[in-house]
């Protein structure tokens, strides 16, 4: 065999963003060693892997995308090693490719991946962000080990272990004049222009606030960019709703946003941890899985802000029953 698993995982990366200069991001690997790792294994195994467009990408060949499968098997048996090594002598470390929904990876993976590999220096962790569907695509693949995401339409050969609950709330500019109050109803709101975030599932959640109400909200605009959505809001546009929390008031440029409780009973979204069923787990993944749920939790969410929880109701001591005295609490003659 005269070619290598590096020049393998440069092949596999150029193959799964049908781009070397994407390719080049994502590991961190220069062009040029890319592409000349993708010739050599085209003159090794005398196929043709790539058509390549100029300026405008790579598209694999038939026979590449099946070189591709198969590449991927070998560089996940040869990791397999790892964990098998890691095993025996007690040990934590080799790759794991951890997803993460695009909405909470800005504020949730640096924190939570500076903390496991500071406690595991064996460990290499990729990332990958995108939306809910193509995450849990990526676990059937098994292009992804695990998923930080939603606990929103979770199939049934996904498990999902769940880590903290983040409410929804109002975000509006500070000059927006809802900024002052401290809670509002989906009623009060449903006439302003809403600055929807437009993803799969996350927008049906959002949607679905309004008509579980009987409410139709009038949707100004949309976008997938949660950060075009703030910085719309910020600007007065109009208002969104959200559920993560920025530890950061500010837009990307410079101006404020307010976040205002929303008043009713509307579901939560919950944060988990989600891995395909059935899959064996390595040591590496079970002790990511740990890490997850010692790290994120209802009091403590990394880079958020933690939603204020409203208190259990009490009742009114004036109201409760008088305790009795002795002389009443003891029988009569």
């Amino acid at each position: 065999m005269r070619f290598t698993l590096r020049q393998l995982t440069y092949f596999i990366a150029a193959g799964e963003t049908g781009s070397i200069t994407l390719a080049s991001e994502r590991i961190a690997i220069s062009q040029p060693s890319i592409s000349t790792a993708i010739s050599h294994l085209e003159q090794e195994l005398g196929v043709q892997l790539f058509v390549r467009h100029h300026a405008q990408g790579l598209t694999l060949t038939p026979v590449g995308r099946t070189v591709l499968a198969e590449a991927k098997k070998l560089v996940e048996q040869a990791e397999g090693l790892y964990a098998v090594a890691s095993e025996a002598i007690d040990q934590i470390r080799g790759e794991l490719t951890v997803g993460c929904m695009v909405t909470l990876a800005p504020m949730v993976l640096p924190e939570l991946s500076h903390a496991f590999t500071a406690a595991y220096p064996g460990a290499r962790l990729r990332h990958v962000e995108a939306d809910h569907e193509r995450l849990i695509d990526g676990l059937r693949r098994a292009e992804i080990d695990v998923v930080i995401t939603y606990d929103l339409l979770v199939p049934d050969d996904i498990a999902f272990t769940p880590l903290a609950s983040l409410p929804a709330h109002v975000v509006v500019s500070e000059i927006h004049p809802l900024a002052r109050h401290s809670s509002v109803s989906l009623r009060q709101i449903a006439e302003e222009p809403l600055i929807l975030l437009d993803l799969p599932i996350s927008r049906e959640y959002f949607l679905a606030l309004f008509y579980k109400d009987g409410l139709t909200p009038r949707i100004h605009s949309r976008s997938p960019h949660q950060e075009v959505v703030r910085t719309m809001v910020a600007n007065g546009y109009g208002y969104t709703l959200a559920n993560v929390r920025p530890r950061s008031d500010l837009a990307l440029d410079g101006r404020r946003v307010v976040r205002i409780e929303l008043t009713g009973d509307h579901r939560a979204m919950v944060i988990g941890a989600a891995t395909l069923e059935g899959r064996r787990k390595s040591r590496l993944m079970g002790a990511f899985e740990a890490h997850c749920r010692a790290f994120v939790s209802d009091g403590y969410i990394p880079g958020m802000a933690v939603p204020q929880r409203r208190p259990e109701p009490r009742s009114d001591p004036r109201l409760e029953p008088r305790p009795k005295s002795q002389a009443e609490s003891e029988p009569g003659p």
